[in-house]
């Protein structure tokens, strides 16, 4: 591999929209099967989670970029052990797990310190876990194949217009539910 490929430029891209669509994808999922409304609202998740009518959770996807341009810095630092290797994508997923989701600094749901230092039930912290495991599993796969693999134009067609599309329709919802409420 040589050390122009991948760019720093490539990898931030790919990232910024391979984040942002397997994060609203497994939203989107995750919200209708687990039901959140309701659990958010029905458990102690209602003591730190915005209901899901909360325009700050409809704007959340609108935010997932700046997140993505923070792993694509975090990715093409470590660009040889991710992209540089068949199993690139399983390197890049136990990080993202180990230190994004399990062991992370604060008390997050699902992760180590928020079952020690949270009131809320192991049940509670476990209930979330599928729909992080699987957008990190999802980012990972898709990211590490589209870096390796840049001459399948398909893929970043396929890519940039579900991107365009799911940041388009929090934008829609803003603007129509403020008109609705506004009137």
């Amino acid at each position: 591999m040589s050390q122009t490929r991948p760019a720093l430029l490539e990898i931030l891209l790919k990232t910024v929209v391979t984040h942002s669509v397997t994060y609203v994808v497994m939203g989107l999922l995750a919200s209708s099967i687990l039901d959140y409304t309701r659990f958010f609202a029905e458990t102690s998740l209602s003591l730190m989670m915005r209901p899901t009518s909360d325009p700050w959770v409809m704007a959340g996807p609108l935010f997932q970029p700046v997140r993505g341009l923070l792993f694509g810095v975090v990715f093409h630092v470590l660009r040889e052990p991710f992209f540089g290797k068949r199993n690139g994508w399983l390197a890049m997923w136990l990080v993202l797990v180990v230190i994004g989701i399990v062991g992370t600094f604060g008390p997050a749901p699902g992760s180590l310190e928020g079952m020690i230092y949270t009131v809320l039930p192991p049940w509670v912290h476990l209930r979330g876990l599928p729909e992080v495991l699987l957008q990190s599993l999802f980012l990972s796969l898709i990211l590490h194949h589209w870096v390796n693999n840049p001459q399948k134009r398909w893929i970043r067609w396929v890519m940039g217009i579900a991107f365009a599309i799911l940041m388009s329709l929090p934008i829609l919802g803003l603007l129509v539910g403020g008109r609705t409420t506004a009137a």
